[in-house]
């Protein structure tokens, strides 16, 4: 695997969890939390299609920053929109391009079709970037870091 770029389609979550544009934050608050995920795929439920997404941050300084009501608070209106979705035969490293030059840490994972397929969060990366790197070169990365910083201090 060293050296090899890992496609995003085998680095994403196949679990996406959806909500609809009518719900309620307080509604989607729950769900996150019974189904342990970060985000939700807002759905309209007219026809079915991704309309953007809500994860605990937006929760988090859309509702409870505001000190509104989560139950009186529409997921359309606090939801990020739109959805910036990539391919999943782009390699991670343009997954993560995409997330900074996006500002988003959240990608929908689509096909040719639009397709819902996956999701990919920075939290993927760090499952790709473990599986890459063996432990000795950890150890003498840490190693290295350790002694840039002692000799900065001394």
């Amino acid at each position: 695997m060293h050296g090899m770029l890992k496609s995003v389609g085998g680095a994403m979550n196949k679990n996406v969890e959806t909500i609809n544009l009518d719900n309620t934050a307080y509604e989607a608050a729950k769900k996150m939390r019974d189904r342990k995920v970060s985000s939700l795929v807002v759905v309209d439920g007219k026809n079915g299609r991704p309309a953007g997404i809500i994860t605990e941050r937006d929760l988090t300084r859309r509702v409870c920053a505001e000190g509104v009501s989560s139950r009186d608070v529409l997921v359309q209106k606090v939801m990020s929109a739109p959805l910036v979705t990539i391919d999943p035969n782009s390699p991670v490293e343009v997954a993560a391009d995409n997330m900074i030059h996006e500002k988003v840490r959240h990608l929908l994972v689509t096909d040719k079709d639009g397709k819902t397929l996956g999701i990919i969060t920075p939290t993927d990366f760090g499952k790709v970037l473990s599986e890459r790197m063996d432990m000795d070169e950890v150890n003498s990365l840490i190693l290295k870091a350790v002694q840039e910083e002692s000799s900065y201090n001394s």
